[in-house]
């Protein structure tokens, strides 16, 4: 993986990181009756964004924003259940195995068609060179 895309990978993570802070401060806005969570909600959404942004550069955008919205729903699942004491079912626990599931998946097929195209690309090549 050269560098670019490890940046990419890293700003992804960022912007996981950043939209789960401000899950968490939506929940402490209180349908925006405190301040304080309220603009720290839209300040870590916005950089959350931003972040999403910067790493579409070097990733598809199918990929990364499947992978910023199903690890962040897994997570936010987890803080719900575990920090605000939601109820947890089996239903909600297979909803989000599946959710996990479709972000593996897709990250398995796009991984898949990159090497279709090299493939592609080099038997291209080949035959270029021979004609």
């Amino acid at each position: 993986m050269d560098e670019a895309v490890m940046k990419g990978w890293l700003l992804l993570l960022a912007a996981i990181v950043l939209e789960l802070s401000g899950t968490v401060a939506l929940k402490y806005s209180d349908g925006f009756s405190r301040l304080l969570p309220s603009i720290l909600m839209f300040v870590l959404y916005l950089l959350s964004f931003s972040a999403l942004n910067l790493a579409v550069k070097t990733i598809d955008v199918s990929i990364a924003y499947a992978v910023w919205s199903g690890l962040g729903t897994l997570l936010i699942s987890i803080v719900g259940f575990m920090w605000f004491q939601e109820h947890v079912t089996p239903f909600k626990i297979l909803s989000i195995a599946i959710i996990i599931v479709g972000v593996i998946c897709l990250n398995l097929a796009n991984s898949t068609a990159s090497k279709t195209m090299e493939t592609v690309d080099v038997g291209q090549d080949q035959q270029a060179e021979t004609k």
